[in-house]
């Protein structure tokens, strides 16, 4: 007797159990980083993620992303690994796509099952310095891989138990930061080797055949459950959408455009083809992501979660995983080499978050036009902030991935200051004025930020910080001229924007001079809006003023809506909404807002955002 999904029957009870310990696994390792890592990135923050991936090198756990085991297995065969081996390596063209800059450093213990390889245990995080122009190793003005930091191909970091004393020494000496970076692998390099003993156990209680036959199960689970619940919800066809990063670093701002031509074919045995043709060139500066190795199975897993909005319900949507199971559902077509996609070495990458978020909204943007609306609006995007100078306690770096607004979806507003990356946090005020010289003045939400919609965008923070000593701002941040974009006549949020004592910051800033009493002031983006504001319910607009998220002036001019005292005045807001109606043109499907026109020569849209009259958009 065989199964739909996995060949002979998998134990169903069993299959919990295996499912149930690899979570469980996941989550230990990541506390057991949370609990013993030194860096502010890593422990507070949170910028860091654990996978657990089979001998075959699919990824099993769909919790959060991760690197890839590719590299590893190809310069260390799994048959000359030995039990206590750790392998380290943040080579961003030698990772198969897996690293996207040098800051992130990853980590891979094997899985040992009588003597031989059975699986991987893995965790990559952003580190605070690991070398290069400029303290955080995330210099916005380079113009080659050899200013951004200390790049090391796959190495054995650990062999058999052992550290490697000599490489440790090597990357310390290279870090502003060399007692954070030595504790931060440690913790790393010990939690996965907790992990791996953990799943040895599950191999040792249960048998490797059975083990494996639940993976395989697992994995066809998730390929059969995005084919039946969530491709089904797209029409076959062809469709076309871009979206934009906005400056480099090096040249002046201008639109470097990331495009995708997605085919979809529910017949075929790869449903989805992602093209990404008509990318633009690769930038000097470094906002490019060498994405085009190993197939492009890393930007599979990446792009993925994007389809889960498509469930029923958002519950459904939260309960499925992304594992290697979307792999086969996926081709992806890349350009020629030298372009945003597929830059050439030594191409700069540390401020790829311009290109490999951005794809995130243009996926979203594409299947907008597919489902006529059924996406969220546009999401907020990583930018990091802050500072770094000298205190009593020598030299400090201070560095923030502060979040902003999600996008309105067609059944709720935008979730406010949520952070792309999962369980990523900001710095909590309390233990940052602890530890560097500088007050938080306020860390609230920044009103009218959001794009206003029948479901209004997420807000976006408004931070003050105040500092004690003389430091120098720094800035790796996009959508400051372009903003999130409204969908389904929802309009664009307010972009990121930093002022220090009213002077405004450009998005991309290495060593900004900041004086002692100076005030930085930093508001980061909203989310766009979905659907027609003028057809949001006044109380609910009433609503939002009273919680501080839209002003009086924006519940007028965005909204229609009058009040006095704080209530709806009703005739007034039908009348008012009346004239605004009439005196508007046509709605339009997107708006990518007012920065947009800057960068366009004037154009409000692109030839892409029009859908057709009779149909899906193509």
């Amino acid at each position: 007797m065989t199964g739909p999904l996995t060949g002979p029957l998998t134990d169903p009870i069993l299959l919990e159990i295996v499912e149930g310990t690899l979570a469980s696994v996941e989550r230990e390792v990541e506390t057991a980083i949370a609990r013993t890592a030194r860096s502010p990135m890593i422990r507070d923050a949170h910028d860091f993620r654990a996978g657990i991936h089979d001998r075959r090198l699919r990824k099993l756990t769909g919790r959060s992303y991760s690197a890839l085991v590719q590299p590893v297995a190809r310069d260390f065969p799994p048959e000359t690994m030995r039990p206590g081996d750790v392998f380290f390596h943040n080579d961003v063209y030698l990772s198969e796509g897996g690293i996207g800059h040098l800051p992130d450093l990853c980590v891979t213990v094997p899985v040992f099952h009588s003597g031989e390889v059975v699986a991987f245990v893995q965790a990559f995080g952003h580190h605070d310095d690991i070398g290069g122009a400029v303290p955080g190793s995330m210099p916005s003005h380079a113009r080659s891989a050899f200013e951004e930091g200390l790049m090391v191909p796959p190495i054995k970091l650990w062999d058999r138990g052992v550290p490697n004393e000599a490489a440790l020494t090597i990357m310390t000496r290279n870090s502003r930061m060399p007692d954070s970076l030595a504790g931060d692998l440690d913790a790393e390099c010990s939690a996965c080797l907790m992990g791996a003993g953990r799943l040895g156990d599950l191999f040792a209680r249960y048998g490797r055949a059975d083990v494996e036959a639940c993976f395989d199960a697992i994995i066809d689970r998730t390929t059969e459950t995005f084919r039946r619940e969530l491709l089904a919800k797209i029409p076959d066809g062809v469709f076309v959408w871009e979206d934009y990063a906005e400056h480099d670093g090096v040249d002046p701002p201008r639109l470097h455009a990331q495009r995708i031509t997605l085919t979809v074919d529910k017949a075929a045995a790869v449903p989805l083809t992602i093209d990404f043709t008509g990318t633009s060139p690769q930038a000097k500066g470094p906002i490019n992501h060498a994405g085009d190795y190993a197939g492009g199975v890393f930007l599979k897993k990446w792009l993925a979660p994007v389809l889960r909005n498509l469930a029923d319900t958002p519950e459904r949507a939260a309960e499925l995983d992304v594992n290697e199971g979307v792999v086969p559902l996926i081709e992806m077509r890349f350009p020629e080499k030298g372009t945003l996609l597929t830059p050439v070495f030594p191409a700069p990458t540390n401020a790829r978050t311009f290109v490999i978020l951005r794809l995130l909204g243009v996926l979203a943007g594409v299947l907008a036009k597919a489902t006529n609306g059924r996406m969220p609006a546009d999401q907020e995007t990583i930018r990091y902030t802050g500072v770094y100078g000298e205190d009593d306690r020598g030299p400090y770096l201070m560095r923030e991935v502060l979040g902003g607004g999600s996008g309105g979806r067609y059944y709720a507003d935008g979730e406010d200051t949520i952070h792309v990356v999962p369980d990523s946090r900001n710095i909590p005020a309390e233990f940052a004025e602890a530890r560097w010289p500088f007050i938080v003045e306020r860390l609230g939400l920044a009103t009218d930020s959001g794009g206003p919609g029948e479901h209004r965008g997420g807000l976006g923070y408004d931070k003050h910080i105040r500092m004690l000593r003389d430091a120098r701002y720094m800035s790796i941040a996009d959508r400051s001229i372009l903003s999130c974009w409204g969908v389904d006549g929802g309009r664009a949020g307010r972009p990121f924007r930093v002022d220090i004592d009213g002077e405004e910051m450009d998005g991309l800033v290495d060593d900004h001079p900041v004086r002692a009493g100076q005030v930085i002031r930093i508001r980061t983006t909203g989310g766009g809006g979905w659907g027609d504001p003028l057809n949001r319910e006044p109380s609910r607009v009433a609503a939002d003023v009273r919680d501080g998220k839209v002003s009086e002036d924006g519940a007028r001019d965005d909204y229609g809506v009058v009040l006095s005292e704080g209530v709806v005045d009703e005739g007034a807001t039908a009348a008012l909404r009346a004239r605004l109606r009439a005196g508007r043109g046509p709605v339009p499907f997107f708006d990518r807002g007012p920065g947009y026109p800057r960068l366009s020569g004037g154009a409000t849209s692109a030839d892409v955002d029009t859908l057709d009259g009779d149909g899906p958009a193509t």
